[in-house]
């Protein structure tokens, strides 16, 4: 597993890279007039660590271009509470609409040219859920024991794979929540990993995508207290070295929309 990260570290919680503009409003979302499903992600959580773009581009289907910025890729590690899971005119049912998720993703380019996101796997709570996921939205979903847990600006996300394997992949992960940026702190980098608003699989064979609408991210600092992890590894990719960027959020509602053949 990764090993803890000091909180002392100055890099820690810094929302923009050095060589960044700030002061950039975050590119909108497409609408999704019919969704498919509604969610809520809340208590979000954006760790990422640059990587070198041949090493992502290995594991992505064919059809999809690693994007990338200032030469590097990024991969991120997101956990996050989802709430209010349901189909559009469905109530949520109290225990299935609400569980942590934790995804391991990458940024990729489709035949279009379109900004998108690429899942190498994603955590949830709720067999049902995993499974539903699995059959019908074709997303590489695994059920976990997991967690998250918020003390005043403190929140702990605990996360060990039971099915399918590598079973005991994990991620924990302890996190102070400072103040909130100002859009005129937030650049080209805060937005190319979090304003993402399309995603990719693979369905029989073909390449897929769907657009999720949401508002902007609202933004905070945020900076990692402890952090020990396996998921980035279980999903083919080298440890990820040094500190990670973070960024954390409150959440937003978010609108689904139904699977298109990609060009």
């Amino acid at each position: 597993m990764s090993g803890s990260a000091a909180s002392a570290d100055p890099t820690i919680g810094s929302g923009a890279a050095p060589d960044q503009t700030a002061g950039m409003d975050a590119p909108a979302a497409p609408p999704v007039a019919r969704p498919i499903m509604l969610h809520e992600w809340s208590t979000m959580t954006f760790l990422h660590w640059p990587y070198g773009p041949s090493v992502v581009q290995r594991l992505l289907p064919r059809g999809l271009e690693v994007e990338s910025v200032d030469g590097q890729a990024w991969v991120g590690l997101l956990p996050f509470q989802m709430r209010d899971v349901r189909a559009p005119g469905v109530p949520a049912a109290p225990w299935l609409s609400q569980f942590p998720e934790t995804n391991v993703r990458t940024y990729v380019r489709g035949p279009d040219g379109q900004s998108a996101i690429w899942f190498f796997s994603l955590e949830a709570a709720r067999l049902p859920a995993v499974l539903a996921a699995r059959a019908t939205y074709w997303l590489r979903y695994f059920w976990a024991d997991m967690s998250v847990n918020q003390d005043g600006r403190r929140v702990r996300y605990q996360s060990r794979r039971r099915w399918p394997g590598p079973s005991g992949a994990a991620c924990r992960a302890v996190v102070e929540v400072d103040g909130p940026y100002g859009a005129d702190e937030l650049g080209e980098l805060d937005h190319f990993l979090t304003a993402r608003y399309v995603l990719y699989t693979v369905v029989a064979g073909r390449l897929v995508y769907a657009h999720a609408e949401h508002p902007p991210w609202p933004l905070t600092r945020a900076r990692i207290v402890d952090l020990e992890q396996d998921l980035v590894q279980a999903a083919g990719l080298p440890e990820p070295q040094g500190h990670p960027l973070v960024h954390h959020s409150p959440g937003v509602p978010v609108r689904i929309g139904a699977w298109k053949r990609a060009a």
